[in-house]
């Protein structure tokens, strides 16, 4: 009889130890869950960057967003860089300064001075500018001509100017200007904005 008691008693803790470890389990499981459900989502939504150009000095800044990722923006004006980061990820962008590119002015009208006037207007932003010359043919239109790499600094001397992106293009055997070779950008001066500009040499 004291037998069955015995195996009673011990069957009977040993019952309760197991349920206290069940609890106990249940308990770490919940914790671990919640934990879990809590933690900040990454979201994998992709960085978008918006360049935008400032219009005398040529200069870029670039902005970042980026979904639940730690995003950042460095801006230098003088020999402009751009520091993007995105999460883990991030891309580095050196622009050369205005006074690296050189810029000669061609007037492509027949009114005296227009050339060495927009020198001066271009040379304010911080441009290399080269002495003015005359193109060799009358335009009707304006146009700004790059050499390679330097469409981002024609469209913004473009800009500066009021010549229309449409009139912004690489240089060709077809640009009406001679003696212009080793400059990065080259401006004519054509009838619409002669039209417009009082020159006063």
């Amino acid at each position: 009889m004291d037998d069955d008691q015995s195996q009673t008693a011990t069957s009977g803790s040993i019952s309760i130890v197991r349920a206290a470890g069940v609890i106990i389990l249940f308990v770490v499981a919940v914790a671990i869950l919640v934990s879990v459900g809590t933690r900040p989502s990454v979201s994998s939504t992709p960085t978008t960057t918006t360049p935008t150009t400032a219009a005398a000095g040529g200069a870029t800044t670039t902005t970042v967003a980026g979904g639940g990722t730690t995003a950042s923006t460095t801006t230098t004006t003088a020999a402009h860089t751009t520091t993007t980061k995105a999460g883990h990820k991030g891309t580095t962008t050196t622009t050369a300064p205005p006074s690296a590119t050189t810029v000669v002015v061609a007037n492509g009208t027949s009114v005296n001075g227009l050339a060495a006037h927009y020198s001066t207007v271009i040379g304010a932003g911080g441009w290399t500018m080269k002495t003015p010359i005359d193109a060799a043919t009358s335009v009707p239109k304006s146009a700004v001509y790059y050499a390679a790499g330097q469409q981002q600094q024609a469209g913004s001397i473009a800009t500066t100017i009021g010549v229309k992106p449409a009139q912004v293009l690489p240089i060709t055997a077809a640009t009406p200007v001679t003696g212009a070779t080793g400059v990065d950008v080259v401006v004519v001066i054509g009838a619409d904005l002669a039209s417009t500009t009082t020159a006063t040499t």
